[in-house]
């Protein structure tokens, strides 16, 4: 008896099963091909309507049928609905629609890709509606015709020294135009919901909680709220810190923390109200024991408003603490009660007098003739202050010119100078035969005053 090789056999049966196998599934594979010819594929959707495994020609009837039902249900805020119903704005079948186009991309040999793919078509000629009924029906819908609420920004609360958020409102406002296309693009394409709070319909708030600018912002506005001045003026000062600064702030609409330059520039003026003495009254108590009150003239401090305001709204948005000194565009030498202290020039008008002290002490005094008031000349009254000395000066006017040895300006182009063409000072002199508003000095007296005297020491006119 001949051997049977039964490895061999048993190859030859595993191979024959196994083109059984492949010939079965290539079999079954083309058996549904073949069917996919005139029926669409799984998970198949045309404008809105499920048409999976549907024959070609039985789709135009479950169309119709899914007309006959349509409503479009708008879902708004606050859990609201409303309903546009396909009957009411006439939705119809399109007879001459292009919808053979789907079964001709749907290629029958590649069916299986549809069982892990959604096939979701829109036919752009699918539905027609009476256009002006669609119109009429979206103008009346509630959320058109009800009170608007306004979308607002995140904005800012500021309570015990610090600022905190306050939520945004999103508000009930609509884009008209935006919802209009929304819904005819939802009929279009057979959606049967309408998210209005999904699309761009309602008018949104920019910035929110959730913003990261709104972080920045509530840091910057704690920041500048936070900074402490002490500004100091002598033995007064005044503090500066959030219960003032919190009521410059603001934030705009782009979330863009505002400092307030006008209001800064005021309390600048306040200050400069406060504590400039530039031309106030002062008492004087004169080297005749007697106290009379002097004002005008341009000696005292003066704070530079615009240049201070610049300096604070600096200080502010780097959120310092500090002890400064306003920036002044003048100083006087001291910045107690009497600013003046006790080196000065006193002229008095009435005696025609004039005495220098140093240091509290009596540098030198003597008679002077002062502007003739008959001739409208008058030397001004007030406090003011030396603005340079000159040896070897010439004095020049309307209808003069006269050289002098010791030139002491302290008022423009008035100020203390010697008088060689003079013989005699005081006394009443200056009533018949005074100056343009100098004053005149004995040689000695000017010479005296120049050697001592410095840039910026008080003269003080007056009269009793």
């Amino acid at each position: 008896m001949k051997n049977i090789n039964m490895k061999k056999l048993f190859k030859s049966e595993s191979i024959g099963r196994s083109i059984i196998f492949i010939a079965s599934i290539v079999l079954i594979y083309l058996l549904i091909s073949l069917y996919f010819v005139n029926h669409y594929f799984f998970n198949t959707v045309i404008n809105g309507v499920n048409v999976s495994l549907k024959a070609h020609d039985d789709v135009n009837h479950m169309i119709r049928s899914y007309i006959k039902d349509y409503e479009l249900q708008l879902i708004e805020r606050n859990e609201e609905t409303e309903e546009i119903i396909g009957q009411d704005i006439r939705m119809q079948y399109n007879e001459k629609n292009d919808i053979a186009k789907v079964s001709k991309i749907q290629n029958s040999y590649k069916w299986i890709s549809s069982l892990l793919k959604e096939q979701d078509y829109y036919v752009d000629d699918l539905f027609l509606y009476n256009k002006d009924n669609l119109a009429n029906k979206i103008n009346k819908l509630n959320c058109l015709n009800k009170d608007i609420i306004e979308p607002q920004n995140v904005s800012f609360k500021y309570s015990n020294g610090l600022y905190e958020v306050v939520e945004e409102v999103y508000g009930n406002k609509i884009h008209k135009d935006e919802l209009n296309e929304d819904i005819k693009m939802s009929i279009l394409q057979g959606k049967t919901k309408l998210d209005l709070d999904k699309t761009s319909c309602y008018e949104n708030p920019k910035y929110t909680l959730s913003s990261d600018k709104t972080v920045q912002t509530k840091n910057l506005l704690n920041k500048y709220a936070a900074v402490k001045i002490n500004y100091i003026f002598g033995n007064q000062n005044e503090i500066l810190d959030e219960n003032i600064i919190n009521q410059w702030l603001s934030v705009d609409d782009k979330l863009e923390v505002v400092i307030n330059e006008k209001a800064v520039n005021e309390y600048v003026k306040e200050l400069s109200k406060k504590y400039d003495t530039v031309g106030i009254a002062r008492k004087i108590n004169t080297s005749t024991n007697k106290i009379v009150e002097v004002k005008g003239g341009f000696y005292g401090w003066r704070i530079n408003c615009a240049a201070e305001t610049k300096a604070l709204l600096e200080n502010i948005k780097l959120g310092e603490l500090l002890q400064k000194e306003p920036i002044y565009t003048q100083k006087a030498l001291f910045r107690e009660e009497d600013d003046i202290g006790n080196t000065y020039v006193e002229i008095n008008i009435t005696r025609q007098h004039l005495w220098f002290y140093k240091a509290g002490k009596l540098i030198t005094q003597g008679d002077v003739v002062t502007g003739d008031p008959n001739k409208g000349n008058s030397t001004y009254l007030g406090v003011y202050m030396l603005n340079y000395k000159e040896k070897g000066s010439t004095l020049n006017g309307a209808n003069y010119e006269s050289k002098v040895d010791y030139w002491m300006p302290f008022n423009g182009n008035i100020g203390i100078h010697d008088a060689s063409w003079r013989d005699s000072f005081g006394g009443e002199i200056y009533k018949r035969n005074g100056t343009h508003g100098c004053i005149n000095a004995p040689l000695y007296l000017a010479k005296t005053i120049f050697d001592n005297i410095e840039d910026g020491t008080p003269i003080i006119c007056y009269e009793e």
